[in-house]
């Protein structure tokens, strides 16, 4: 039999909802880059403090990016979600495969570890 306790219990790590008000924070608040020329850019040039992906984006566009992203030691952080998803949490009217975080704004995101 379970207590009360043990029902109640959330388990620890991050949900999808924690990161989906960051992003949306970062976007609001920040500074960030859209399209994979510009996130290329961003990262070959060092101004990237993060990269944002959709794990369900364009397969040879988010290699290349976290290829990128692993050479330059740039924080990768991976949306659970396809680049439609991403755009409608973005307020863009297209799909996003990935985008620059070049400053953070009012969020703690490049502080966060999501998993």
């Amino acid at each position: 039999m379970r207590s009360g306790n043990e029902a109640s219990a959330k388990p620890k790590g991050i949900n999808m909802s924690d990161i989906n008000s960051d992003l949306r924070l970062v976007i609001d608040t920040g500074r960030v880059a859209f399209g994979s020329r510009e996130v290329m850019r961003t990262i070959s040039d060092s101004s990237a403090r993060a990269v944002v992906v959709a794990e369900g984006g364009k397969k040879d566009i988010i290699g290349d990016i976290l290829h990128m992203c692993g050479v330059s030691g740039i924080k990768v952080i991976r949306f659970k979600g396809n680049s439609v998803d991403l755009g409608t949490l973005c307020g863009r009217p297209f799909a996003v495969n990935a985008f620059t975080i070049l400053e953070p704004g009012n969020s703690a995101i490049l502080k966060e570890e999501y998993s």
